[in-house]
C-alpha cells in the first residue's frame, strides 16, 4: 500500500529557532516513517515581501543554513525529499492556471494576507499582486506534488481550504486531476519569544536558534522575561504563563526538577537566577546533539548542495508529470501537439 504524501516547508529567511522545532520540525521528523514527505524550500515566497536583489542574494546562504538545521534535527534525505521551489518550472504553470480559478475578493478576504503585509511594514494601498496571490502559489506547491496532507498551524488553515477549492473547481471544469488535501493541524501552540511579547521570531529578535552555542544560550536565557510582579526572590511568583517555565516544561528532561522549581517559585523560595540557570543547562543538553550533527554535515563539503539537487530533480520529474496531466485535461497540450505535427509534415 502506497504511503500518503505530505508537503510542507519554510521560507529561507534565516536560521531556524526553537519555535520552528516545537511547531513543525519535530513533527516532520516523526512523520518521515509514516508518510512520503516533501519539504519545500519556498524561495519564491520570499519575493512577496522582499523583492529587492540584496534580499534575494541573501537567500542562497539562508537556504544552506536552513537545510543544515533540517539535517541536524533528524530530517533524513533518504526518507524525505528536500527541494528548491524556484527550480521547478511546473510551479509557474500551475500558479498561472490556478489564478483563473479563484476570485480577487476571496483572496483579499483572507486575514493572513493583511497580517503578512503589516509584518512586512507595507502600505496597505500598495500591496503587490504577488502577496495577494500568495495562497494561490502555495496551492500550486501543494497540488503539483499531489500532496494528500499538509501540516499547518491554525493561522494557515484557510489557505488549505482555498487550495481544496481550487482543486475542486479545476476537477469540475476539466476532470479529476488533483486530490483535495487534508489539513494536519499542529498540536503545539506558538512558542513565546524570550521577551514574552509574542511568538518567537527572527524579526522580533527574541529567538534562541538551534545553532546557538552554549554561551549564547546562557546569555539569552539570563535576559528572559519572567513574572513582572516578582521584584524579589522571596515574593511568591506566577508559574502559569511564565516564559521561563513554559520552556522548562518543553525542554527540561528532568521533570522532577521542574516540579520542584515550580513549587519553590510559587512559595517564594527560589530566585530567577537559579531557575534560569537550570533552564540554560537543560536547553544546552537538548541542543548538544543538534549542534554536533550540524557540525558534522557542515564539514562534509557539498553534502547540502547534493541533497537539494537530488531532491529537486525528483520534484521536477513529479511536477512536470502533473503539469502534463493538467494541460492534457484542459486541452492545451492538444493544440500545440497538433500544430507541431502539421509543421513537421510540411
Amino acid at each position: 500500500m502506497e504511503k500518503k504524501r505530505i508537503l510542507t516547508g519554510d521560507r529561507p529567511t534565516g536560521l531556524l529557532h526553537l519555535g520552528h522545532y516545537v511547531g513543525s520540525i519535530k513533527n516532520r521528523v516523526a512523520l518521515q516513517d509514516q508518510y512520503e514527505c516533501f519539504f519545500i524550500i519556498s524561495d519564491l515566497h520570499i519575493l512577496t515581501t522582499k523583492p529587492n536583489k540584496e534580499d534575494v542574494l541573501k537567500v542562497r546562504q539562508n537556504i544552506y543554513e536552513m537545510v543544515l538545521d533540517y539535517l541536524a534535527c533528524g530530517i533524513d534525505p533518504q526518507k524525505s525529499t528536500i527541494y528548491l521551489q524556484s527550480a521547478c518550472p511546473a510551479v509557474y504553470e500551475l500558479n498561472l492556471v490556478f489564478e483563473m480559478l479563484i476570485s480577487l475578493n476571496r483572496l483579499t478576504g483572507l486575514p493572513s494576507i493583511k497580517e503578512m503585509a503589516k509584518n512586512a511594514h507595507m502600505d496597505p494601498d500598495v500591496v503587490p499582486f504577488g502577496l495577494v496571490g500568495y495562497p494561490v502559489l502555495m496551492s500550486a506547491d501543494i497540488l503539483m506534488a499531489k500532496a494528500n496532507i499538509v501540516p499547518v498551524g491554525k493561522d494557515n488553515e484557510a489557505h488549505i481550504e482555498l487550495c481544496r477549492d481550487i482543486a475542486r473547481k479545476f476537477n469540475q471544469l476539466y476532470g479529476e486531476v488533483f486530490p483535495q488535501p487534508e489539513v494536519l493541524l499542529s498540536s503545539f501552540p506558538t512558542l513565546v519569544g524570550i521577551d514574552g511579547k509574542g511568538k518567537m521570531s527572527k524579526s522580533a529578535n527574541n529567538a534562541i536558534y538551534l545553532s546557538d552555542d552554549e554561551k549564547t544560550v546562557e546569555k539569552k536565557v539570563k535576559s528572559m522575561y519572567t513574572d513582572p510582579q516578582r521584584v524579589h526572590a522571596h515574593i511568591p511568583g506566577a508559574v502559569e504563563g511564565n516564559p521561563v517555565f513554559i520552556y522548562h516544561d518543553i525542554f527540561n528532561d528532568n521533570k522532577a526538577e521542574v516540579e520542584d522549581l515550580k513549587n519553590r517559585y510559587r512559595e517564594g523560595k527560589v530566585g530567577d537566577v537559579e531557575v534560569k540557570g537550570l533552564l540554560a543547562a537543560s536547553l544546552n543538553r537538548f541542543l548538544a546533539p543538534i549542534r554536533e550533527k550540524r557540525k558534522m554535515y557542515a564539514e562534509e563539503k557539498g553534502i547540502v548542495e547534493k541533497i537539494i539537487f537530488e531532491g529537486t530533480k525528483k520534484m521536477i520529474e513529479i511536477s512536470n508529470q502533473t503539469a502534463k496531466e493538467m494541460k492534457s485535461a484542459m486541452g492545451l497540450s492538444g493544440t500545440w501537439n497538433k500544430i507541431s505535427r502539421i509543421a513537421r509534415d510540411v
